[in-house]
């Protein structure tokens, strides 16, 4: 598979990771939208949102209080932002599943 955040996940290709378990990793994003801007990734390949089915439910929970938790590692008690892009009209550039986590500036709304 010729998949950016599998070989990340897989150590094939370095990242900044802040964040590593059985189940997902998170990385510093390499063009960061906000003064923090993580990626929380699954080890599984799902390509997107609209392809999890109810077998990924306990996963995709696992992958928000992962978020969560960076987020307060990370300071952003003031707020922060989880986002997660679908599909090439949804923004979404690498086709594995993965959270945004945003923060360390005010995000405003809609978001563009």
């Amino acid at each position: 598979m010729d998949c950016l955040f599998c070989k990340i996940a897989n150590g094939e290709i370095p990242a900044i990771k802040v964040h590593e378990d059985a189940l997902c990793i998170a990385f510093s994003d390499i063009h960061p939208q906000a003064p923090a801007h993580l990626l929380v990734i699954p080890r599984q390949h799902i390509a997107s949102i609209a392809q999890a089915g109810k077998e990924d439910q306990a996963l995709l929970g696992h992958l928000i209080l992962v978020a969560a938790e960076l987020a307060a590692k990370q300071n952003l008690s003031k707020g922060f932002r989880i986002v997660m892009n679908t599909g090439d009209d949804g923004g979404q550039t690498v086709h594995h599943l993965h959270l945004h986590v945003l923060g360390g500036r005010a995000m405003h709304w809609p978001p563009g």
